[in-house]
């Protein structure tokens, strides 16, 4: 089945909100795109119907939303900015995403996100605008792209992992360079739930299997199976890992995972010296070694010393040993 005809099969019509909402449809974000399309769009608006979303018409409705409570403000903070926003305004979900989202990628990448756009009523559109734009129902937010290769294939992956949810659409957008996001209010608000209900569940496991000596030579961490909707930087978080510490020990080349899988959960107790030692990755086009060191949380003394490497070049398909006591 080809991307629109799935996404036609969630989206065409308000009643298969409620679907959506009780569960969500197992999915890969290997099978996802941020290319954008005319199918996208189409579901976009769709759970603007099923969710009974007004397209606001001028600023003084934008203000009477937000009043209502309907809208909610974005000021932001700590992990993410609001940059040149004529309307600082979102649906309380959006905030909820962005706030997550923000600090996620703050650990992650050592940037903070850049919000450009978010609630823009119908007579504010900028002229390259889709006449079937969902900014002006408040369930839209457009991302700065970040400069650094490694924070953009960061937060791509996330953003096709929750696409693949069906909890938003997400389109990479060149002119400006940024990400546009159409969250799916009710899916998402699931979501959260459901994620915070199996984080707590793993954080469960973990004790109970310390107690009782469970999974002690399961590399310490113990052993995790995929539930459908799971995504492996979710699955990371709830561990208090990283991606790559659970690529690195299940010997996976990327992010795709699929439900009944057991993964091998790593811990520093559990990882032999050398692997303790001896996470990698691999160069890509573009990349820089300050752009590794920053998305790793290192420095780039640290990856000379740790890789033999006289200065900073570096090339494509290069491995690099990444210092996990840094990470």
């Amino acid at each position: 089945m080809g991307r629109d005809q799935a996404r036609r099969r969630v989206g065409v019509a308000g009643a298969l909100l409620v679907s959506v909402a009780l569960g969500f449809v197992p999915g890969s974000s290997s099978a996802q795109s941020l290319r954008g399309s005319s199918g996208s769009l189409t579901v976009q608006n769709a759970q603007a119907r099923a969710h009974d979303f007004t397209y606001l018409q001028t600023p003084e409705q934008v203000r009477r939303f937000v009043e209502l409570g309907y809208l909610v403000p974005m000021r932001g903070g700590r992990d993410y900015q609001i940059h040149d926003v004529s309307f600082p305004y979102a649906r309380p979900q959006v905030r909820t995403f962005i706030e997550r989202l923000a600090a996620q990628y703050r650990r992650a990448c050592g940037e903070i996100l850049v919000v450009t756009s978010l609630t823009r009523p119908l007579n504010r559109q900028p002229r390259n605008a889709s006449s079937r734009s969902v900014h002006p129902t408040g369930m839209a937010v457009d991302l700065r792209r970040s400069n650094v290769r490694a924070c953009r294939a960061w937060l791509e992956n996330v953003l096709l992992s929750l696409e693949a949810n069906f909890v938003l659409e997400a389109t990479r957008e060149s002119r400006p360079p940024h990400y546009h996001i159409a969250l799916f209010p009710a899916p998402y608000a699931k979501y959260v739930d459901d994620l915070t209900r199996r984080i707590a569940e793993a954080s469960e496991t973990r004790v109970a299997e310390t107690e009782s000596g469970a999974g002690a030579t399961l590399s310490g961490g113990g052993r995790y199976r995929v539930r459908p909707g799971d995504a492996l930087w979710d699955i990371a978080r709830a561990y208090r890992t990283t991606i790559a510490a659970i690529q690195h020990s299940n010997n996976l080349r990327g992010s795709r995972i699929y439900p009944g899988q057991v993964l091998t959960i790593p811990s520093s107790g559990g990882l032999s010296a050398q692997q303790a030692m001896n996470l990698s990755y691999r160069v890509q086009r573009g990349d820089s070694l300050w752009d590794i060191a920053r998305a790793h949380g290192t420095t780039i003394a640290v990856l000379r010393r740790s890789n033999n490497l006289r200065g900073s070049r570096i090339y494509p398909g290069q491995v690099l040993t990444i210092p996990t006591q840094f990470r």
